[in-house]
């Protein structure tokens, strides 16, 4: 079955994705200065109390996997809508929901005092131990559930629009080809993408939703009681497969946006088919490195758990890097902003999964896990990969509307490459001499890891204040272009 011509997207849908980014680039660079105050505060440069330290600690948490799924949600949707017919009005409500969500939120930590962590793990929100008030563990966990009631909407109706245009998850995923020798050609990377990360958030949502309600019960009726591993299992599955799914939406705008710019369409090969294919399973099972010090957890899913570090990162990355190398090597492409950050984007998510899955081998997790070696290895393939992707769609709508890349935008992009780099790195090396993680106040052998850390950190602020401008300043030309 061939696919069909791309469809027109609708003005009100663009609008929506263009206010999506515009919240993420405020997110984001308040999220970063966040985390540069924590920096700052562990290199003692910066007064903040410890009780302080772990509501910003919370914010920047919660904050950062929300606003990573927002922002590359504009992403799926808006190249998604040139293929199936989605919902503009469903687009709407799940930012509505995100921006009601988060005032419960931010209102749960900085006014009620939540200082739980973006894991919210039970019973913690129910035994402040007189650290904060009832209603405002109450708060964070109502307003974690309306933003996953928001993307649950959002990924329904993409599950109904995929479906409605190819039949069956199976032909979405382009298994006739794969499997059945069908030699029409397969349905293009977005659809793909965008059917894994539907099925997958589905489940990843509900599982959250379910915990979160149970949590929030607790909160008001201590006798109400929940096994606590079962709890950790489901908090973990919800977030780890969450948090994963930001990366596949990016890395659409890579399959979109390079072979634009290149005037190489992107192959659709098997091996393509089948990395995505193995994605869909291996990411739902994954989760369970997190657990290794959990012993009580049955031992088939440490297992499961311990293989499946190794191989899942492997399929999809693969695909994409070898992919993105095939598609911009000789091709003549000129290179600018946008380009420039989403081949940074995939060189940072290659880059994040090799301490990733050192850390998951059992002999490493089991000294390494609680250190600064942990937040090294997310940080970056979140900081240099999807964000790098999400900025990137905001450089090249930009572009799009007739806006060159200026001696700035450039400046900004090589701060904001080694910036990150070199953040990334301290947290690593950081880890490496066991400095732990989640530590609000710091011994003094760790302060010189901690001041170069923060160095680096401010120079990646600016350069998002910038590229946050750039894309903020030339919202009213994009929507018209």
């Amino acid at each position: 079955m061939a696919d069909k011509p791309e469809l027109p997207l609708d003005p009100a849908g663009k609008r929506g994705v263009l206010a999506y980014l515009a919240v993420a680039a405020v997110v984001l660079l308040l999220m970063m200065l966040f985390g540069l105050a924590m920096r700052l505060a562990q290199s003692e440069w910066l007064g903040l109390e410890a009780v302080y330290f772990y509501q910003v600690m919370t914010a920047h948490g919660i904050g950062m996997v929300a606003i990573a799924a927002l922002g590359t949600a504009a992403i799926l949707w808006y190249f998604l809508a040139r293929r199936v017919r989605l919902s503009t009005g469903i687009l709407y409500a799940n930012l509505a929901l995100f921006l009601v969500g988060v005032v419960l939120v931010l209102a749960g930590i900085f006014i009620g005092g939540f200082a739980g962590a973006w894991t919210f793990l039970y019973p913690l929100p129910a035994k402040p131990m007189g650290i904060w008030p009832q209603w405002a563990a109450a708060s964070y966990l109502l307003g974690v559930l309306i933003v996953g009631v928001g993307f649950l909407l959002f990924y329904l109706d993409c599950a109904r629009a995929i479906l409605g245009r190819y039949g069956s998850l199976g032909r979405a995923l382009g298994w006739p080809q794969l499997f059945g020798g069908d030699a029409s050609e397969p349905p293009p990377p977005v659809v793909i993408a965008s059917t894994v990360v539907t099925f997958i958030n589905l489940l990843s949502i509900l599982a959250g939703a379910v915990i979160l309600t149970l949590s929030l019960i607790n909160v008001y009726v201590p006798g109400f009681t929940v096994d606590a591993l079962l709890a950790k299992n489901l908090i973990y599955f919800f977030g780890h497969v969450f948090i994963n799914s930001t990366i596949y939406m990016g890395v659409i705008a890579v399959y979109e946006i390079l072979p634009r710019a290149s005037g190489r369409p992107w192959k659709v090969s098997r091996p393509f088919l089948a990395g995505w294919s193995a994605t869909l399973l291996m990411v739902l099972a994954v989760y369970p490195h997190h657990l290794l010090m959990d012993f009580v957890n049955p031992t088939w899913m440490h297992v499961l758990g311990q293989v499946l570090s190794y191989t899942s990162s492997l399929p999809v990355i693969a695909v994409t890097a070898v992919g993105t190398l095939a598609n911009v090597h000789r091709s003549g492409l000129r290179w600018n902003l946008a380009s420039g950050l989403l081949f940074l984007s995939v060189l940072g998510w290659a880059t994040g999964v090799v301490p990733a899955v050192i850390d998951a081998t059992i002999v490493v997790n089991k000294v390494m896990h609680n250190t600064m070696w942990v937040p090294g290895h997310f940080h970056t393939y979140l900081l240099l990969g999807v964000v790098a992707m999400i900025l990137g769609f905001m450089a090249w709508l930009d572009e799009a509307a007739a806006r060159g890349d200026s001696a700035l935008d450039r400046a900004a992009f090589w701060v904001f490459a080694v910036g990150g780099f070199g953040f990334t790195a301290l947290f690593l090396l950081s880890g490496r001499d066991s400095v732990p993680r989640r530590w609000a106040v710091h011994l003094p052998e760790w302060l010189p890891y901690d001041r170069v850390a923060a160095c680096f950190a401010a120079a990646v602020v600016l350069a998002m204040l910038v590229f946050a401008l750039r894309f903020l300043i030339g919202l009213k030309r994009m929507a018209a272009a």
